[in-house]
């Protein structure tokens, strides 16, 4: 099994069709969030099969070979914990994650690209600090200006985020497709309110 974990499918209108499986870490944690650690359900049979995992729960639908019968899983857990990375890679899906795929200067979700707050004409670099999540009409009128000049201002101040905190930045986007055996899992580690 590759550490590449597929989730095109759950962008497709019948996903659920497809019976992927919510991979949990050994600890009963999603590997991530956003996207979901989801496998197909072949990666997830073969995982069971060569005994890399456990099956916590099934689909109702079955496959079969010649010498076994099986369900379908639909969530398995890992037998060897993964370690979770402690850096966060500096990656456009990462800042916008870290934004709320928001424009940091007016909050519209539409059109994102993204900003150096201080321009790289001005000696601006490509960081965590210095980037952020904006719509196409706010780049365009902040141009290589500061935001001094164009009388713009920040939602908030960019920074890198930790690890825990863009995990549970991605908790706040599900997939618009959820299978009522993975909600358990996704949420149960989550701070409840008083």
């Amino acid at each position: 099994m590759d550490g590449n974990f597929r989730t095109d499918f759950v962008r497709e209108a019948g996903a659920l069709k497809q019976h992927p499986a919510l991979v949990l870490n050994a600890d009963y944690r999603p590997l991530s969030y956003y996207p979901l650690s989801l496998w197909p359900w072949q990666d997830a049979v073969k995982a069971a099969f060569l005994d890399r995992v456990d099956i916590v729960a099934e689909y109702d639908e079955v496959v079969r070979s010649p010498s076994m019968t099986l369900k379908i899983p639909s969530v398995v857990v890992l037998k060897d914990f993964v370690q979770p990375r402690k850096r966060v890679a500096f990656t456009r899906f990462n800042l916008f994650l870290r934004d709320e795929f928001r424009c940091q200067y007016c909050g519209t979700k539409a059109d994102l690209t993204f900003d150096h707050v201080i321009p790289r004409a001005a000696g601006g670099i490509t960081s965590w600090e210095n980037v952020v999540a904006a719509c196409s009409p706010c780049n365009l009128k902040k141009g290589s200006r500061s935001l001094r000049q164009t009388g713009m201002a920040l939602r908030k101040p960019p920074r890198q985020p930790t690890a825990p905190e863009l995990l549970n930045m991605g908790r706040r986007f599900p997939p618009n497709h959820l299978h009522d055996s993975w909600v358990d899992f996704l949420y149960w580690d989550a701070e409840l309110q008083a």
